[in-house]
């Protein structure tokens, strides 16, 4: 799919990435209302990569991750995306009444092509994939935060996407859950070869988890820095290695808000 400044979708041309962006700009309302949300954007994300987005609040880090997955249309700008995508929010957005088993399920069925016994037993065994086998029947508030963000992970994966987006999944987690999802989501990815694109604020889980890291200026939101991170995997967030890379990282995003004053 490739998105226009006029909103076309035509069939992308051939290509490495999975995603790429050419001089993409959004911006919301008119006249004075007039927002620039992000302004010139040019990025690539290669098929099968981790790639990192950070930057302060505001800088159109979520606005970016809302074009690729079709939910907004450029206002300038080309777009296109290679496959299906599956967007995993912040807070996990589960169904409150249905189980886990039912809300994957769901994205099963949403998928088309599979009778309701097969919708069931891969369900089952996409929660079998996050460790929640035994939790199948509970409902989101009978388990933990870590527990709905691996249920919405097994969802987006459900939805059998190409392209995995992720935005902020894991901001409101506690440290050590956080670090125990970093190891399942990463070992995921380089099982399934899912290009994922994810967003966060947190450097060093950028650091941690990104084959790069984008950073982007505060508002409108423009690509500052591409930064490879040539560390060995496994990575452990409290490594040295991870801290330097990651400081150099924050000193970036220090320079751009205070250059724009916020």
């Amino acid at each position: 799919m490739t998105a226009t400044l006029d909103g076309s979708n035509t069939a992308a041309h051939a290509s490495k990435a999975a995603v790429t962006l050419s001089g993409v700009t959004k911006a919301f309302g008119a006249g004075n209302r007039r927002v620039l949300a992000i302004d010139g954007i040019d990025l690539e994300v290669p098929t099968g990569s981790f790639t990192c987005i950070v930057g302060a609040s505001g800088c159109g880090k979520s606005t970016l991750l809302s074009l690729v997955a079709g939910l907004e249309q450029p206002t300038s700008g080309a777009l296109s995306v290679e496959g299906k995508t599956a967007l995993m929010f912040q807070e996990s957005a589960l169904f409150s009444w249905l189980t886990l088993q039912g809300n994957v399920e769901l994205a099963i069925k949403l998928r088309g092509g599979t009778s309701k016994a097969d919708r069931a037993a891969e369900a089952r065994a996409m929660l079998e994939l996050v460790h929640l086998g035994d939790f199948a029947r509970h409902r989101p508030h009978e388990v933990s935060g870590g527990m709905r963000q691996r249920a919405a992970l097994a969802r987006a994966l459900a939805q059998q996407p190409e392209v995995l987006l992720m935005d902020e999944p894991f901001g409101a987690l506690d440290a050590i859950t956080r670090d125990l999802l970093h190891e399942e989501l990463e070992q995921l990815w380089s099982s399934r070869g899912t290009t994922v694109l994810f967003v966060t604020h947190n450097v060093r889980e950028a650091v941690r988890l990104g084959d790069r890291v984008v950073v982007l200026s505060s508002r409108p939101g423009r690509v500052v820095e591409s930064i490879d991170v040539p560390i060995p995997r496994p990575r452990r967030i409290e490594s040295s290695a991870v801290a330097d890379l990651a400081a150099h990282v924050a000193d970036r995003l220090r320079e751009e808000v205070s250059r724009h004053g916020r």
